[in-house]
Parts: structure tokens; sequence; C-alpha cells
């Protein structure tokens, strides 16, 4: 494990672990809660965001043009690869199309047929994993990995994400896999 990754993780455990009773995103309740934003809204922390996300990607071999995801989860993790990179644009997936303006789902980088990876800060079930890579599809990105910050290992939370309603995205904390079809 490089020396960057051991100490994101130090930083998640002081900064962002807390125990006692917390209602998720999921509907479901837990003991503990992983806020990852107080670690990659950190100075450090962001830094460190974005060094093992950019080595992982490059690592995978993915090949990645842009990096996006869900906001808000998302948002620190995508600004961080993208400042640490200098290459890696970045973009946003908005929950529903904004009723005013352009009416746009993905904000920033919008490169129709990109590879692209998808980013989230915690990975319970994988819905919101599974919305931006839908999203990011249906506008016209080719999504070649997906990765989340923490995988809650939850007891339905890996096989749904793995399945990702037949994406085939799997999400294992800042480890990442392969988008397959």
């Amino acid at each position: 494990m490089s020396s960057a990754r051991q100490e994101l993780l130090r930083l998640l455990a002081t900064k962002s672990f807390r125990l006692g009773e917390f209602k998720l995103a999921s509907g479901g309740t837990s003991d503990y809660y992983v806020d990852c934003r107080t670690t990659t809204l950190d100075a450090r922390g962001a830094q460190l965001t974005g060094q093992v996300f950019a080595e992982e990607i490059q690592r995978r071999g993915w090949n990645a043009q842009a990096i996006g995801g869900l906001t808000m989860g998302a948002d620190p993790i995508v600004v961080a690869v993208a400042v640490t990179t200098g290459s890696l644009h970045g973009f946003l997936v908005r929950k529903a199309e904004k009723q005013h303006g352009t009416g746009q789902r993905i904000e920033g980088f919008r490169g129709a047929g990109a590879r692209v990876v998808i980013v989230d800060d915690v990975c319970t079930t994988g819905s919101s994993t599974v919305q931006a890579i839908e999203s990011a599809r249906e506008f016209g990105f080719e999504v070649v990995g997906a990765m989340c910050l923490v995988e809650r290992e939850e007891a339905r939370g890996p096989g749904e994400c793995r399945e990702g309603r037949g994406s085939g995205t799997v999400c294992d904390g800042v480890h990442g896999e392969r988008c397959k079809e």
C-alpha cells in the first residue's frame, strides 16, 4: 500500500469515522458513519484523495479523459483528481435535470463519447454510483471504471454495486473496478 493511501486511510479514520446511531442515504441505519467530506475537503485530505485516485486510475489503465459522479459526494473527489492530474477533466451529475437555464443534468466536461471514470465518496448500496453511471451513459460517455473512496461492505451493498442494475460496476474502497457491460 502506498504511503499516500495509508495517510489517506489514517485521515479518514480520524476525521471522518463516527460511532453512534445514523440514518443512511440508502434509508438504512448504522451504528457508524463515514463523512468523507471532512477528509476530502481538508487541504491535505484533498491532496491525498487526488493522488490516490489518480494513481489507481493509472494503475488500472483506464485511459480516461474525465472523472465525475453524482453531486455532492463526488464533488471534492472530482476536483481533487482534476487538479492533481492536470489532464483529467471533471464533470458532475445532478440528481435531476435543472428546471431553469440550460436544463442540463451533466455539468462541466461534456465531451460526448469520452472515456470516463465514475466516483463516489461512500458506497452502501451502490445506488448513487449506478445513477451516475446511467446518466453518464445516457449522455454519451463511455464509462470505463467506477471507484468509491469507502465501501461500507453492507450485506446488500457490494452485491448491488457489482450488479449495477446491468452495469456490472464494482465499488470496493479506493480500489475501484472496471465497468463491464
